[in-house]
């Protein structure tokens, strides 16, 4: 109450500061954060960015969404490759604390030499590559199996890198250093295109992976990708 009889409209300073803090926590409850829930849905997009992060123990990969540029969007999946693994081993999770699988493979002796099956967090698989040893003398070519949907065959399109990289891989101890010229895989099935896996120039280890068919499981084709870098060197 001031001088006058009328009440006064400004308040005290801990008045203020009470409806401030009232405000910000109002504001807050309007706002929620996201849940995982509202994570970006694999199966709907069609490009994506893997990059490779090196260190001691483990090949670490992170998995985005690409942008209309090319460049990275937003991360979907983080993989993490087993090291001094002989068949190769690599476990896909769905956020940076890996503490959900989306996706999984490991060798397995087969006929064609080694089978790679591709398994969700339950142990069920839903596709599975190999590496077809006879046509990959002259270029790396690769065998990708979704059952009752398709069947894919990945070629190396550039001869000429095929064969470099296939001498690198003989020279002593280089075999062991990041291959860093770009080089293209196309998959396709009764010569129709139906997805592409391009690994960009420079370091760190790039690859874009182009899906062209909507009923392509993204998690087996995210999966092969990481397993052409992953399976380098085994």
């Amino acid at each position: 109450m001031d001088s006058t009889g009328t009440e006064s409209s400004t308040g005290t300073g801990e008045e203020k500061d009470k409806a401030a803090v009232g405000l910000t926590k109002a504001t807050t409850a309007r706002t929620p954060a996201p849940t995982p829930a509202e994570a970006p849905d694999i199966q709907s997009h069609d490009t994506f960015v893997i990059k490779k992060a090196l260190s001691l123990t483990a090949g670490e990969y992170v998995v985005s969404v690409a942008r209309p540029d090319g460049s990275e969007g937003v991360p979907v999946a983080y993989a993490r490759e087993k090291r001094l693994s002989l068949r190769g081993q690599v476990t896909v999770y769905t956020d940076a604390s890996r503490k959900s699988v989306l996706a999984a493979f490991k060798g397995r002796d087969h006929e064609v030499g080694y089978m790679y099956d591709v398994r969700d967090a339950s142990g069920q698989s839903f596709g599975s590559f190999y590496e077809d040893a006879g046509a990959s003398f002259l270029r790396r070519t690769w065998q990708v199996r979704q059952p009752g949907t398709m069947k894919l065959t990945g070629r190396e399109r550039s001869r000429a890198v095929a064969f470099v990289r296939f001498v690198w891989e003989f020279v002593p101890y280089l075999e062991y250093v990041p291959f860093i010229w770009p080089y293209r895989f196309k998959y396709t099935e009764s010569g129709k295109p139906l997805m592409t896996v391009t690994k960009k120039l420079g370091l760190p280890t790039r690859y874009v992976l182009e899906i062209l068919a909507p009923d392509i499981d993204r998690r087996l084709a995210i999966a092969h990708t990481l397993a052409l870098d992953a399976l380098e060197v085994d």
